[in-house]
Order: structure tokens, then sequence, then C-alpha cells
């Protein structure tokens, strides 16, 4: 909510709704703050992330001195609370039909959420230790994921995109990986590179008669 002084001032009065507006949808990690350019006091707050209150300096600075190129909107730029919390900040003048500053607005939003979400998923996304190889040599359909997957990251295109070419590159990794001497396979490795049997029998037989004749030649 905001503060005490709303409905005096006629400034709050007109950017209490939109200030409250911001504070709700970002509420409780960021605080909305009115400021007086003329007086260099704070107008109203809402959800205050220190002490300061209506009436207390703003610390603002000369507005003169601001990039005239930014058109009256600076940041998002970094803020630091005394508990060493980050901040992401930007403030907005606004102005009055004159084109006067009525109003200096700052959004400061605490990054405490964002670092620890990023953490998290950093530490998902931590490299992992090979896998115990010794556990899948007898799990044909998941050597079949395993070759198929590493190619597809290996080239950097989705399954449903790759080529006659990589496909036959995959089914020469599948083959070598006897794969094929599984009865059950086939329909397997079908599925993983999404085509049907039919198109993988072709494949294959394209692939072998090239081996043949590598051999012969």
């Amino acid at each position: 909510m905001g503060s005490a002084g709303e409905g005096v001032d006629a400034r709050v009065r007109m950017w209490a709704p939109a200030c409250q507006a911001v504070a709700l949808l970002l509420g409780p990690y960021a605080e909305v703050v009115l400021h007086d350019p003329d007086t260099d006091r704070i107008l109203a707050i809402w959800n205050s992330m220190s002490s300061r209150g209506p009436g207390d300096p703003s610390l603002l600075g000369e507005l003169d001195t601001l990039d005239p190129s930014a058109r009256d909107v600076f940041g998002p730029y970094e803020k630091l609370l005394a508990d060493g919390r980050r901040l992401s900040s930007v403030s907005a003048v606004l102005r009055d039909e004159a084109g006067k500053a009525s109003a200096v607005l700052c959004v400061n939003l605490d990054r405490t959420p964002l670092e620890q979400a990023a953490a998290v998923l950093s530490a998902f996304g931590a490299p992992t230790v090979p896998r115990p190889e010794p556990l899948f040599e007898q799990d044909w359909s998941e050597r079949v994921q395993h070759i198929v997957g590493a190619y597809v990251r290996e080239c950097g295109r989705p399954v449903e995109r790759l080529t006659r070419q990589d496909r036959l590159a995959v089914l020469a990794d599948l083959d070598e990986a006897k794969v094929f001497a599984v009865r059950r396979a086939t329909p397997v490795v079908a599925g993983a590179l999404r085509v049907s049997r039919s198109t993988l029998y072709g494949l294959l037989a394209e692939l072998r008669a090239a081996n043949a004749k590598d051999q012969t030649s």
C-alpha cells in the first residue's frame, strides 16, 4: 500500500494508481518510490525496502545533468541495500503539460529471488560424471537413445530436420554398436529417428550397399 500522505498532493493522487499497480504486480520484491524533484523529498512509497518514508530526502541529484538521449527513462541500473541485496532499478521523469519535471518515479526490484533461481538452475545444469557403462552394456534401447541424442546435440539440428546423410551417419554409428544384431531394434531405431520402418529399411540397404562397395574396392 502507499503512504499515509496519499490523496494530499495532486501528483500522488495522479500517479498512485500506476505506482500501486507496479507494486502489486512485482511485490513484495519491488519498491516503488515517487519523488518530488523540486524539494528533493519522497512524496510516497510502496513496499518500502528500508526505513525511508514520505518527506525523507530523495537525494536525486540534478535532473539537468541526466543524459537527454534517455528520453526521461533511465536504467535498469544496479543498486545495493545495506544488507547486501542487489537491486535492479529504473527511474522515470514524469512531466506536466508544460514539460516541466513534476515527479520522478523509481522502481527498485530485489534481484535475490532471481539470483536464487539462477543458482538452482545452474546446479541442475552442472557437468555430470561419466555414466557407468557396465550398467548399460545390455540395454540396447538405451544405446539407441544415447547414439541418436549425441548426434543431434553435435549437429545442432532436431531429429525431424536430419538430412538423409545425417541419418545414414547415425545408422552407421548404430550398426557399429551392433544395435541391429538385436531382433527388435528396427522399430525402436525408426521411432528414435522419427521415420517409418520402410524408410529405415531403405536407409539400411543404402548403408550396407555402400559398405559392401567399399570392401570390394
